[in-house]
């Protein structure tokens, strides 16, 4: 097998007989993007107050003295702590902040949160705001609402009138096409000690891939072979669980063909397909801290829940979080008992998507419930709150945001879930002590994401 083609072949979503889902806008409103909204769907005015500022295009060139390579450096390096919330002041701002947040205010007296000036610094390239103002007007969903029909590059839909469609925002936002990450990941106990983890992982981005056709104004998503995302990882650190990797073909319709995943064992050198790599199955390398569809903060299918869009709302949240990133500060530093070194966070006040997700009957999820935080800017999911099957809060999951500058490209710094029960949480994307990520590489090649492929690399 040769490449994502060859192992894709006959995956083709056939267009007949596939049910459509309508989703798309009519022109007059998609021709609001750009106008009263920006070209993603955001609000461009600032609110009532001022506190959220109109957005102007956001950061569209590095701080002077950055070069691609280099951990990157706040643009608002002078920008000063406006007020800080904590457990004794928390009811004052409980309108602004999620559940989740309220929690661990209330439950750490060494919680607090830094709220610092709004900057709406997310910009993406131009390619991806006109494919999106196209997206508007033509993107539907399968009938199942588990499929993508006629979107390609930007985001599906930018006005959505559905919760499920803000969540398919989520996981298409742009990220570029191919990318190399280095990163750590721990499970933090209660005293503060942890055992850290290292990752490489690689990926292509098949559905924001340069050269992609559009017929007209429909785009011709069938051209991707059912293959949104091709993604390899592989455990680094510790000595006795390097080398084990994972690989994953995100699909675009899942009825079609469910999400592709493999594991390769460096004790037995032996590639298993891996269904329990989805939904509610344990993480790797989370100490049970964490679900499968966690990473990413929402990953994978959308068939177990429905998701109801609330209105939007006003939330503090992680924004512009260069100091989590920065090589400045080790990860003893970051990595304290309880949460995250709250002296290294940054929130803003920010207007969100609020999407809540129910568990359907009959389905099996260990979170009954989910609510979910997409900031409005850049469609990257930024918090949820987690439920357990009784309908109590279990966990807080956080995915503070930096702008990327190299593309450019609005991203989480890390991921990070508190469990509220057990007092511990387990982080990843930690990137401080590690070489920095490429957004820009270009020796990952399709011919890579196959269960030969890792079975090779995996007995060098």
């Amino acid at each position: 097998m040769k490449g994502i083609t060859a192992f894709a072949a006959g995956l083709v979503i056939a267009a007949a007989g596939v049910g459509l889902a309508q989703a798309k806008v009519p022109q007059a409103e998609a021709d609001r993007l750009g106008r009263d909204l920006t070209m993603t769907g955001a609000i461009k005015a600032g609110n009532a107050d001022g506190s959220i500022p109109a957005y102007d295009g956001g950061v569209t060139s590095p701080p002077a003295g950055y070069t691609p390579g280099m951990h990157p450096p706040s643009p608002f390096p002078s920008d000063q702590i406006k007020f800080t919330i904590t457990g004794k002041n928390v009811d004052q701002y409980a309108a602004k902040l999620t559940a989740g947040q309220i929690a661990m205010l209330k439950l750490y007296p060494s919680y607090k949160m830094n709220v610092y000036q709004t900057r709406r610094s997310c910009a993406l390239p131009e390619r991806v705001y006109e494919a999106t103002k196209k997206n508007a007007a033509t993107a539907t969903m399968t009938d199942d609402q588990n499929g993508l029909n006629d979107a390609i590059l930007g985001v599906p839909f930018p006005i959505p009138k559905s919760g499920v469609e803000a969540i398919w925002n989520h996981r298409l936002r742009y990220r570029g096409f191919k990318f190399r990450r280095y990163f750590g990941g721990a499970a933090v106990n209660r005293d503060g000690s942890f055992l850290l983890y290292k990752t490489q992982d690689e990926g292509i981005i098949h559905y924001s891939g340069p050269g992609l056709s559009q017929i007209g104004d429909v785009s011709d998503i069938k051209q991707l072979n059912n293959i949104a995302i091709s993604y390899l990882n592989i455990t680094t650190a510790p000595t006795r669980l390097a080398g084990s990797i994972i690989l994953v073909l995100d699909t675009i319709n899942a009825k079609e063909l469910p999400r592709q995943a493999w594991q390769y064992n460096p004790g037995t050198r032996r590639v298993l397909r891996a269904p329990e790599l989805a939904y509610d199955n344990p993480l790797i390398n989370s100490d049970g801290l964490a679900t499968t569809d966690q990473f990413d903060m929402y990953n994978g299918a959308t068939d177990r829940y429905t998701f109801e869009l609330k209105p939007t709302a006003e939330k503090y949240i992680g924004y512009n979080a260069y100091d989590l990133m920065s090589d400045k500060h080790s990860y003893k530093e970051l990595l304290t008992a309880s949460h995250l070194n709250p002296d290294l966070q940054r929130y803003e006040l920010h207007r969100v998507w609020v999407v809540d997700a129910k568990l359907k009957d009959g389905m099996r999820h260990v979170y009954g419930r989910r609510t979910f935080y997409l900031d409005e800017d850049s469609w990257n999911l930024v918090a949820a709150d987690l439920y357990d099957g009784r309908g109590q809060l279990w966990r807080n999951q956080e995915g503070p945001l930096v702008n990327y500058y190299d593309i450019p490209l609005c991203s989480s710094v890390t991921e990070v879930t508190y469990d509220l029960q057990s007092g511990r949480y387990v982080v990843f994307g930690l990137k401080g002590e590690e070489k920095m990520l490429d957004w820009n590489v270009k020796d990952v090649d399709p011919s890579m994401f196959t269960p030969d492929a890792i079975r090779r690399l995996g007995t060098r």
